[in-house]
C-alpha cells in the first residue's frame, strides 16, 4: 500500500477545542504505545492552533502529545486565558466602553481594547509550547508541516502561517494565502483572537484577528502544504446532524444571543461549505474517465469529518456556574439568562469541568467510529496497531 500524506485540520470555537483533545485521546487506542504523530500534515485555527502546535511539538511521540494536551485542558482555567478578577473585568469593560463612545469623535486613543483581557494567556502559551521544538521535528522527518490560520484585519486575507520542509511553495488565492516562517506564540495569539471579545494582534505588517474569520476553505492549506487526504475534526454539529426543528423563539435575541450566533457563523460556516465545495470537485474528477484525469489539475482528496454527537452549548449550560462570578455577571449585563445565550458561553467557558465533559464526549464519539477511522488512516498507510484496530 503506497504511502499518502494525511493532514489533521483543527477547527477553531475556544473553549469548544477540548472536544478536539478527547478525539485524539480516541485516537491514540489505534496506535502503538511509541508511534509517531500518524499526521504528516497539522493545520490549526484559533483554539484549534494550541492544539495543533502541541502535537507538532511532540511529533516524535504521538501519546505524550495527547497526554499533555489532556493535562492542560483537563486542568484548564478561565485566569489561565483571560483576565477573570473583580479589577481586570470592570477596567477591560470600561476601557471598551470607552473606546467605542471615543471612536465616535474620531479618537483611537482606546481603540486597542476588547471585552476580555487575554494577556494571560500569553504567559500560559510561553509556559506550556516550546515552539523552537517544531524545526527539530521537520528536521527529523517526523512532520512534513505546520500550518497555523489568522485573519488580517488590514488585508482583509486569511493568511496561513507555516512551518515545513523546504520544498513547500507559499501560495496566494482569492483573499487567501500562504505565508512561510517560524511559528511562534506571537501566531497563536493573532489565530485566537475571537473579534470583539480577545483584542486584534500585530504580526508582521499588519494586525490579525481569529483565523477562523474569513477561512472560506478551511481544507485547502492542509492541501498546500501537502496533504493527500485529511482528517476534519469539527467542534459543531453539521447540518445533516442538526435536524430540520427550529425553535421558536418570540423574544427579541439578546446582544449574547447575538453574539453567539456571529460566532456560530464565524466557526462552524466555513468547513461546512467547503465539505460540500470537496464532494463535489471530488463527484466531477470520478465521472472523469481514468485515461484523462491526468490532463486536469483536479484530484480525488479523501476526507473524514469527525463533530460532536451532541449540541455543546448544551453542555455548556450545565457548567456556567463553575464560571468566576465576575464574568457570570458580565454574562448577565450581555443578555445571557437559563435558556438563552448559551452558545456564546460555550466558546468562553475555559473551567475544567466544561473541557472534561467535551473530552469525554469526543473519546466516544471517536471510539463508536472505531472501524470507520481506522481503515481511513490505514487506506493513507497511517502505521496503526492492528489489533487495536480490528
Amino acid at each position: 500500500m503506497s504511502k499518502q500524506k494525511i493532514g489533521l485540520i483543527l477547527t477553531g470555537g475556544g473553549a469548544r477545542a477540548a472536544y478536539q483533545v478527547g478525539v485524539l485521546k480516541g485516537l491514540t487506542e489505534f496506535t502503538s504505545y511509541r508511534a509517531r504523530l500518524p499526521f504528516d500534515v497539522v493545520c490549526g485555527t484559533s483554539a484549534g492552533a494550541l492544539n495543533a502546535v502541541t502535537l507538532a511539538v511532540n511529533a516524535r511521540h504521538f501519546r505524550k502529545g495527547v497526554r499533555y494536551l489532556l493535562n492542560i485542558w483537563n486542568n484548564a482555567r478561565v485566569t489561565d486565558i483571560y483576565r477573570a478578577d473583580t479589577l481586570g473585568v470592570l477596567d477591560n469593560s470600561v476601557r471598551w466602553l470607552l473606546g467605542l463612545l471615543l471612536s465616535m469623535f474620531g479618537s483611537n486613543r482606546l481603540n486597542r481594547v476588547s471585552l476580555l483581557d487575554n494577556s494571560p494567556m500569553r504567559t500560559f502559551l510561553e509556559r506550556v509550547l516550546p515552539c523552537e521544538l517544531i524545526q527539530r521535528q521537520i528536521d527529523d522527518g517526523v512532520l512534513h508541516a505546520l500550518g497555523i490560520t489568522a485573519s488580517g484585519y488590514g488585508s482583509g486575507h486569511s493568511v496561513t502561517f507555516y512551518q515545513g520542509v523546504p520544498e513547500i511553495a507559499p501560495w496566494k488565492r482569492a483573499r487567501r494565502v500562504g505565508v512561510p516562517t517560524h511559528i511562534d506564540i506571537q501566531h497563536l495569539l493573532a489565530s485566537s483572537a475571537i473579534p470583539f471579545i480577545f483584542p486584534a494582534v500585530h504580526v508582521n505588517r499588519e494586525f490579525f484577528g481569529d483565523g477562523s474569520m474569513r477561512q472560506v476553505a478551511p481544507i485547502s492549506s492542509a492541501l498546500h502544504l501537502g496533504a493527500e487526504r485529511v482528517l476534519v475534526v469539527g467542534v459543531g454539529q453539521r447540518a445533516a446532524d442538526e435536524g430540520d426543528q427550529r425553535t421558536k423563539i418570540e423574544h427579541y435575541p439578546s446582544l449574547a444571543e447575538i453574539a453567539g450566533h456571529a460566532l456560530d457563523s464565524i466557526f462552524l460556516d466555513g468547513l461546512g461549505v467547503d465539505l460540500e465545495r470537496l464532494q463535489r470537485i471530488n463527484h466531477t474528477v470520478s465521472a472523469i474517465p481514468e485515461a484523462l484525469r491526468s490532463q486536469f489539475t483536479l484530484r480525488k482528496i479523501d476526507a473524514l469529518v469527525i463533530t460532536p454527537s451532541q449540541p455543546l452549548e448544551k453542555i455548556a449550560e450545565r457548567h456556567v456556574a463553575h464560571l468566576p462570578w465576575t464574568i457570570r455577571v458580565l454574562l448577565r449585563l450581555l443578555g445571557v439568562r437559563r435558556g438563552s445565550g448559551a452558545n456564546l458561553v460555550s466558546y468562553l467557558l475555559f473551567e475544567k469541568e466544561y473541557c472534561r465533559a467535551l473530552i469525554e464526549l469526543g473519546y466516544q464519539d471517536t471510539l463508536q467510529r472505531r472501524a470507520e477511522i481506522t481503515e481511513f488512516l490505514q487506506q493513507g498507510g497511517a502505521p496503526l496497531c492492528t489489533d487495536l484496530a480490528q
